[in-house]
């Protein structure tokens, strides 16, 4: 028998879990938390069903959280086998998993302080001693090269442009081609090389992120020195939301080369993220994996000062004049940003800019979507600051790339399931390929159940 179970990102954008039933082997594809709203982030306290001592091995695809952050979960309730996936992965996963455990624990005891939890008392998902029993499980695996699970079934990551170390999966087993596509990046990025795609795929999971909109074509560059140079004239200062890993590199990428050019003034730029910092020397340590030269990461790495405790993060926020601070998380889901946000949300002067995907359920889906006050920590702020958006950073395929992804497959698949996207992007890309390529489109609903062949 072979089926696939959907255990995540099915009918919404996080969680990524696919467990894929190979006969006598059970894989499970990506082991992420789930993000957003209230139900979804309440399901990361559900056990999953299955049995997980059943499970052979987990193939994590790219380090986001909703792609692994369950892992210390899984381990702790009793998983006890290899975890695969590439070089940078490994070194950017333990980097998520500890700053997702710091945050939780930071969190909890905040809460259970300040008596703002419905829970009595409030508990972290999981500890950072937690997350370190699971690195013992991690396995290194070189893109492009065929690995066996056992003596039937192999396995391949190849590059697909979305993160450092992110890679589609492409297993083998019984003469069929399963392909997970993970997230898949853009044609044309500042610092990856566009992603790679596959010739052919019996059954076919793919994200579908942004499968309802195209992209802007204009520059990132254009568009932020517009941003920059609007805040400067209003005495402000802009706080960048940003996701840690991926989007903060490119945006020091961008804002360097603005310098450079003259284009905007020599603003101080500071990223407030023990994570951003931390994955910033991940990038600059596996230079076979982008596009920089090593000219260009030492300026990068000389002009953006790296805040480190939240001690100093106060001492930014009193510094006069306007400054650039970019911090997690990208969603304002937590993290250092909030301390920001309430800091600066309040004056019209300021700007936050959002500049990649919001989540149902988030703050940043909230800004986004016009919201007149926003609440955090237990307190509500008025929001006076200007919101403005970058999407042309986005590290997603939109619809026009997706399809282009995928129809490099020669022959149909039998199966194409469309995941990791919210009901809107979904059901656009589903309509999509179905005029478009004629396929077997299925959109699959939290923990369906499939029998393949």
């Amino acid at each position: 028998m072979i089926k696939i179970k959907f255990l995540g990102a099915a009918g919404t954008v996080t969680g990524s879990k696919f467990l894929l039933t190979l006969d006598h082997y059970k894989v499970l594809i990506d082991c992420g938390l789930f993000q957003g709203i209230k139900y979804l982030r309440s399901l990361n306290r559900d056990p999953l069903p299955v049995n997980i001592s059943e499970i052979d091995s987990v193939l994590l695809t790219h380090a986001h959280l909703d792609h692994s952050g369950y892992l210390p979960l899984l381990v702790k309730s009793g998983y006890k086998n290899e975890i695969y996936m590439t070089g940078p992965t490994q070194q950017l996963a333990a980097i998520v998993l500890k700053d997702s455990a710091k945050i939780q624990e930071e969190d909890a005891d905040k809460a259970n302080r300040e008596g703002y939890s419905k829970h009595s008392p409030a508990l972290p998902l999981y500890t950072e001693k937690e997350v370190e029993a699971c690195f013992k499980q991690f396995r290194v695996v070189e893109p492009e090269s065929w690995v066996s699970l056992d003596e039937k079934i192999q396995f391949r990551y190849r590059k697909n442009g979305h993160i450092l170390g992110s890679c589609y999966l492409e297993i083998a087993y019984d003469g069929k081609i399963f392909v997970f596509s993970g997230d898949v990046g853009r044609k044309e990025t500042l610092v990856l090389e566009k992603p790679l795609t596959p010739e052919r795929a019996d059954v076919l999971v793919v994200e579908s992120t942004y499968g309802n909109r195209v992209h802007k074509k204009t520059s990132p560059e254009d568009e932020l020195c517009d941003i920059i140079h609007e805040a400067i004239e209003n005495k402000g200062n802009i706080l960048i939301s940003s996701f840690a890993i991926g989007r903060a590199q490119e945006l020091m990428v961008v804002l360097q080369r603005l310098k450079k050019q003259k284009r905007i003034p020599d603003i101080p730029i500071y990223l407030d993220s023990p994570m951003s910092s931390e994955a910033t020397k991940v990038l600059f340590q596996n230079p076979h994996w982008h596009k920089l030269s090593y000219e260009e990461c030492l300026a990068i790495a000389e002009d953006v000062f790296f805040v480190k405790t939240v001690e100093d993060s106060t001492a930014v926020m009193n510094i006069p004049g306007s400054k650039i601070v970019i911090a997690a998380s990208g969603m304002l889901a937590g993290g250092r940003i909030l301390n920001y946000l309430k800091e600066y949300i309040e004056d019209a002067r300021n700007t936050i800019l959002l500049v990649g995907y919001q989540a149902e359920g988030t703050r940043g889906k909230a800004l986004k979507d016009g919201a007149e006050e926003i609440k955090i920590h237990g307190q509500y702020y008025k929001v006076k600051a200007g919101v403005r958006e970058l999407n042309t950073l986005s590290a997603h395929a939109d619809k026009e790339e997706l399809i282009d992804w995928v129809k490099n497959i020669k022959t149909p698949p039998a199966y194409v399931f469309l995941v990791h996207g919210e009901n809107d992007a979904l059901h656009a890309l589903h309509s999509t390929i179905k005029k478009q390529l004629g396929w077997n489109a299925i959109i699959p609903s939290l923990h369906d159940e499939v029998n393949l062949f």
